[in-house]
């Protein structure tokens, strides 16, 4: 019980810390509190009580590993990590750790989602050094900022092949004093190898299709054909690998990949990997099967994923697609949105103590909250047992879709799904008096973007006002209070500490979601306020001599080395979401300008591109509009007019890839007695205007293979 209490106010601990009057302590934090203390991350907070004397990055405690002529421990992790609560739990808060750490090293701790360039060249040295990826990340480094050992998880003490952290911290302080040499060298080895990761074989000439066949072929190989999904266990979502099987299969007719998507689209809603009472999706599987998920929700997954299911939805009207991005977006408003607007970063996978506990049920829990007829019922639905299927309780999933369940009860479709709305209800009010697992309250300029983007999208598929509204206060939340008084995008904001400069992620992704809002609106204010910060953007992030496009602006600091990223992870890179944004900006405005600065950045990775496609989807696709048929639709008029909004969402309910959507007051472009008039090009000939959304659809429809 005693943990239980501990772990039930975490979510108010840490926003004491954030509201806490910091003016009175000392600068090391005082009794009680290290350096930690000062910061706004939630995950940095939650290491403000440990005995570690934990550095957030900065100069200070540079100059003091070189002032007492000590190595760096840098410990990088984000607040809904369950491996960094365990690492937390077992080493941080021990005594013995922090007096081997404070009297041998000065200790760092960074919020990897706050810094994502630090983050991003020590998993890269990681990488080099044969070391898998993950986090927490703990990186042994000189006072020049060079690696020299880097670990994930580590124990307290030896445990299964595993060293313990203690013993390796007093080797390593061993190995600084008598093999200093040794260790500068290695970590010039490894800076090395990160500048020459970091460059970017160019090509003269754009490949040919036979690239985007071969990235096909490599999902094709990893592709699960039982449960859909790629890889084995543990088996993440991959929207990305999804949104470019819908793209491929469009633009070549491949059956085969939409039938890839749309069956790992169906299998993940099924799967425990959905969160079948409250809606989202959880981070990953660590099964082949979708069912027993690692219990984070992270807000890009989110968003990607409901772009996924609109997307399908464009491809193929059916209501479920539709439906599941609908539940989506249920998720984010209710759980997930800040008072004044924009979204906050993630919710953990532990309470009271343990992972997923929040989420899981015994059959006499369900049936004391919905009845025993009814209790059965829902058991029988979503796959609950005796046994369980995740010690000794269940994980909820659908072994069979509704209307299967239905014909096998049997029972009308339309009344069970009234029914399972109703026990939604019961059970979520039940599972609301739980203890809550940890929200990270931080707001992320770049996933924001993505979620903007997304609700976009889905105004423009669907119409509903309230995904508009849902965008429109996350654009004006990190317009008023995600930019410096001189107007440079910052990363994030947690209560009222700021003041990171954004990333070229920031940028890239908030810039498309603005798009995707001009698109869905044709409001001009959008598309400005894109303009203006993909013009920022390319005057901090641009690289002048490789014609690509750093991860970090010219105005802050270099880590180690300059990065220019590129290839997609989780999410896209930000070169990636940034060449599609310049690419279609310039085809929107007829920027020759603009297209040029984007076929310059496409020709500076499509070396590294033809070499591993399937790392660089969304450049693919990028690649493929830029190279593929486009479809142009200048609607004039009056674009707030009904009619204007009627054709807007026929455009938006289909699956148009190239798609140049703008809205002109030109004479070239008549509006007779200010009607909206939609003037299409497609293929390289254009279309006589129409006025009507019928005929539009009938247009739209009618262009098929040239799309």
């Amino acid at each position: 019980m005693e943990e239980t209490s501990v772990v039930e106010d975490e979510n108010t601990r840490i926003r004491r810390f954030q509201e806490l009057d910091k003016s009175a302590l000392p600068p090391d934090g005082g009794p009680g509190f290290n350096r930690l203390i000062f910061s706004g991350s939630p995950y940095l907070l939650q290491h403000a009580e440990n005995p570690v004397d934990w550095y957030p990055w900065g100069e200070e405690a540079f100059a003091r590993a070189r002032s007492e002529d000590k190595p760096i421990f840098l410990s990088i992790g984000y607040a809904t990590c369950h491996w960094c609560h365990v690492m937390a739990h077992e080493s941080f808060v021990d005594r013995e750790v922090a007096e081997t750490l404070n009297r041998s090293f000065v200790a760092i701790k960074v919020d990897r989602e706050e810094r994502p360039d630090v983050d991003e060249q020590y998993m890269t040295a990681a990488q080099l050094m044969g070391v898998g990826g993950g986090w927490p990340l703990n990186v042994i480094m000189d006072q020049d900022r060079r690696p020299f050992f880097i670990a994930t998880y580590l124990p307290r003490t030896r445990r299964r092949g595993m060293v313990g952290i203690i013993d390796l911290l007093r080797q390593i302080a061993s190995l600084w004093e008598t093999k200093r040499e040794e260790i500068a060298r290695h970590g010039a080895d490894v800076v090395a190898a990160l500048n020459q990761l970091t460059s970017q074989p160019g090509v003269a000439e754009l490949p040919g299709s036979e690239v985007r066949e071969k990235a096909y072929g490599q999902l094709r190989e990893i592709y699960d054909q039982k449960w859909g999904g790629f890889g084995t266990a543990p088996k993440f979502p991959m929207p990305l690998y999804l949104s470019f099987l819908l793209h491929y299969s469009r633009r070549t007719g491949r059956q085969e990949a939409w039938e890839m998507a749309e069956h790992t689209l169906r299998t993940m809603r099924r799967g425990g990997i959905y969160d079948q009472l409250g809606f989202g999706f959880h981070r990953y599987s660590v099964d082949h099967q979708w069912l027993v998920p690692h219990f984070e929700k992270m807000l890009y997954d989110q968003a990607l994923l409901a772009l996924c299911y609109l997307e399908a939805y464009q491809v193929k009207p059916d209501d479920f697609f539709r439906g599941v991005a609908a539940e989506i977006f249920t998720y984010l408003v209710r759980d997930m949105t800040a008072p004044a607007g924009g979204f906050y970063a993630a919710l953990d996978a532990d309470s009271e103590g343990r992972e997923g506990v929040y989420y899981i049920w015994t059959r006499d829990e369900v049936k004391a909250v919905l009845g025993r007829e009814a209790g059965e019922r829902f058991c029988r639905l979503f796959g609950v047992t005796e046994e369980g299927n995740f010690e000794g309780r269940n994980i909820l999933s659908l072994p069979l879709e509704l209307p299967e369940f239905a014909a096998k009860e049997p029972v009308p479709v339309s009344a069970l799904t009234a029914e399972v709305a109703d026990w939604r209800q019961r059970l979520l009010q039940a599972r609301s008096r739980r203890v809550k697992p940890l929200r990270d309250e931080k707001i992320l300029t770049a996933w924001n973007g993505l979620v903007i983007a997304a609700l976009a999208r889905g105004y423009a598929v669907t119409g509903e006002v309230s995904y508009r509204l849902a965008a429109d206060r996350a654009v004006t939340f990190i317009s008023e209070r995600l930019a410096s008084s001189t107007g440079r995008l910052l990363r994030l904001r947690h209560g009222e500490d700021g003041g990171i400069p954004g990333f070229l992620e920031d940028y890239a992704f908030f810039a498309w979601g603005l798009l995707e809002l001009y698109e869905a609106t044709l409001e001009t204010a959008y598309l400005t306020e894109a303009l203006r910060l993909t013009g920022e953007m390319l005057s901090l992030f641009r690289d002048t001599a490789g014609g690509g496009l750093f991860e970090s602006g010219s105005d802050v600091e270099t880590v180690l080395v300059k990065s220019r990223g590129g290839p997609d992870g989780v999410i896209p890179s930000g070169s990636s979401v940034a060449l599609r944004n310049i690419l279609k900006l310039g085809r929107i405005t007829g920027d020759e300008l603009l297209l040029g600065q984007g076929e310059a950045i496409l020709r500076s990775y499509m070396g590294k591109v033809a070499q591993q496609p399937a790392s660089y989807l969304v450049f693919l696709s990028a690649w493929d509009d830029f190279q593929g048929p486009l479809v142009e639709i200048t609607l004039a008029g009056d674009q707030r007019a009904p009619e204007a909004a009627a054709m807007l969402r026929a455009i938006g309910r289909r699956y148009l890839p190239g798609l140049v959507l703008r809205h002109t007051s030109d004479a070239a472009y008549p509006a007779p007695e200010g009607r909206p008039t939609a003037y299409v090009c497609a293929a390289g000939a254009c279309r006589p205007p129409v006025m009507a959304r019928e005929d539009l659809e009938r247009l739209l429809d009618g262009l098929g293979a040239n799309l």
